[in-house]
C-alpha cells in the first residue's frame, strides 16, 4: 500500500506523519528532496527548492508500503490521498511562528483558503481515494488517529466538506 499524506506548509504533516501507528515506511519527501539532490535549482524569492518531479518520481518508484509526507506528496502514485487542511489564521501563526516570512505565511494562508492542495488531489485521485483532515485547533496525536483510520479503511473518503473561504 502506498499512502499519500499532503496539505499546505503548515498543516501538520510532518509532525503527525512521525505520531501514525503504522508498519509504512515513513518517508518525509522534502528531506529526501533535499539530501538527495532532487531538485533543480533554489528559488531564491521564496527560499525553496524547486523539485524535480521526475527524479523525485523515479526516486519512489517501485518502493511499495510507504506512507509518503510533503506537500507534494499528491503529485506521486499512491494508493490513498490523506489532505491535511488548517484554517488560514491558524495556519498563518503556525508558519509564523516557525520563521516564516510574513509574505510566504500570507501566499500559504491564502492557498489554503482556495483549497488548492484538496483541488489537486481531487483531480489527481478522485473523490474516492481522498480524505480530507481538520488540523485546526487539534492535537496531533487526534490527526494521527483520523490519518490511521483513513489508511485502515474506518473512515469514508471526503473531500470539500471544510469552507475556509470566510479568510478571504
Amino acid at each position: 500500500m502506498r499512502v499519500a499524506v499532503t496539505g499546505t506548509p503548515g498543516t501538520g504533516k510532518t509532525t503527525v506523519t512521525d505520531l501514525v501507528d503504522t508498519d509504512l515506511d515513513v518517508v518525509h519527501l522534502n528531506d529526501e528532496i533535499r539530501d538527495r539532490g532532487l531538485y533543480t535549482e533554489r528559488d531564491e524569492e521564496r527560499d525553496s527548492l524547486v523539485v524535480d518531479v521526475d527524479a523525485a518520481r523515479e526516486w519512489l518508484d517501485g518502493r511499495d508500503d510507504v506512507l509518503v509526507d510533503s506537500h507534494l506528496a499528491h503529485y506521486f502514485d499512491a494508493d490513498v490521498c490523506i489532505v491535511l487542511r488548517c484554517h488560514p489564521r491558524e495556519l498563518d501563526q503556525r508558519l509564523r511562528e516557525r520563521g516564516e516570512p510574513e509574505p510566504k505565511a500570507r501566499e500559504n494562508a491564502e492557498s489554503e483558503a482556495l483549497d488548492v492542495i484538496l483541488a489537486e488531489a481531487v483531480a489527481e485521485f478522485g473523490e474516492g481515494r481522498v480524505y480530507e483532515i481538520d488540523t485546526s485547533n487539534r492535537p496531533p496525536e487526534e490527526v494521527a488517529s483520523d490519518v490511521e483510520a483513513a489508511i485502515a479503511g474506518d473512515r469514508d473518503p471526503s473531500a470539500g466538506d471544510l469552507d475556509f473561504t470566510d479568510y478571504l
